[in-house]
């Protein structure tokens, strides 16, 4: 006779389908170009880029300012300045209500966050752009910013550094956005006047009127790995000049070849290779030549 019997009309109720699955979400990421199962702590840890394939993920802007500051301490600036409706825009949605919806799903006021810190022995005046704002496209607050940014850091003869993450121009702002990548290309032009370096770090994607303006303008031009990097869509290109265009060709490691940048760097060392660029450029024992005056190019043609 058996010891234990399970009755017969003993019934158990099933185990609900949710509760029988592993519940995996903000534990495990997977990689989008290896299909890798990472943990999230850890890609967290390697600064969002998967230790199997080198796969760099979308960095928010907070954590870019972080990562490049000295113990990812920082003076955030102009937080007060965001964009309004000047035109009172309305395509789908009123533009009051895309940026209402920005700022609530990207945590920020506005699509950049500027900061003024410490990178290694550096004062340094840097500035990260947003892609879950409005798809880091810069309006006239972007523009004001950054054009801010820039004149503190001539005042105070110190560096500028841009991490770029955007789809272009803000539509929604008309002309007034169009106008920013002017201005900030001026600002620029006095930064090269006083002899300041301007580092333009290239993010996944740079397009649009950033591309066409700020974005490549630095004096030294650095792209993290495979960022997409361009004007206008491929399909668009194709369709204008009616040819087929080379593979992968808006990829950093294209731009790379054509020397349209400088270098490609790994996020994990990009903070350490920015220090040394500064180290270099903001030597005061290195002799910077003036610009040549009109009288001298005059010569020399």
């Amino acid at each position: 006779m058996p010891w234990f019997r399970k009755p017969k009309n003993r019934k158990s109720e099933p185990v609900p389908v949710e509760e029988r699955r592993v519940k995996t979400e903000n534990v495990f990421v997977k990689c989008e170009e290896c299909d890798a199962p990472l943990y999230k702590r850890d890609l967290e840890e390697s600064l969002q880029v998967c230790p199997h394939c080198n796969y760099h993920f979308r960095l928010d802007a907070p954590s870019r300012l972080s990562m490049l500051f000295n113990d990812g301490e920082y003076e955030e600036l102009d937080a007060e300045v965001i964009s309004i409706d000047p035109l009172e825009f309305t395509d789908t949605k009123p533009y009051t209500e895309r940026l209402e919806t920005a700022k609530r799903v990207s945590g920020m006021p506005e699509a950049i966050i500027c900061g003024r810190g410490k990178v290694g022995d550096h004062t340094v005046f840097a500035g990260a752009m947003e892609m879950l704002f409005i798809g880091g496209s810069m309006g006239s607050a972007v523009g004001e910013k950054i054009t801010r940014l820039i004149e503190r850091a001539i005042r105070e003869n110190a560096a500028v550094i841009t991490f770029a993450a955007s789809g272009g121009a803000r539509m929604q702002e008309g002309a007034l956005s169009l106008m920013q990548m002017a201005k900030i290309s001026a600002a620029l032009a006095q930064l090269d006047e006083a002899r300041l370096p301007f580092i333009s770090v290239l993010t996944d994607p740079t397009t649009g009127g950033v591309t066409a303006s700020f974005a490549m303008l630095g004096d030294v031009i650095i792209a993290e790995p495979k960022a997409l990097i361009g004007f206008a869509g491929p399909r668009v290109i194709e369709q204008t000049i009616r040819q087929k265009l080379p593979k992968d060709f808006q990829r950093s490691e294209f731009l790379l070849e054509h020397g349209q940048l400088d270098a490609i760097i790994d996020r994990r060392e990009m903070r350490a290779h920015i220090i040394k660029l500064l180290d270099f450029m903001m030597n005061p024992d290195i002799q910077r030549e003036p610009e040549p005056d009109e009288a001298q190019r005059a010569r020399a043609v």
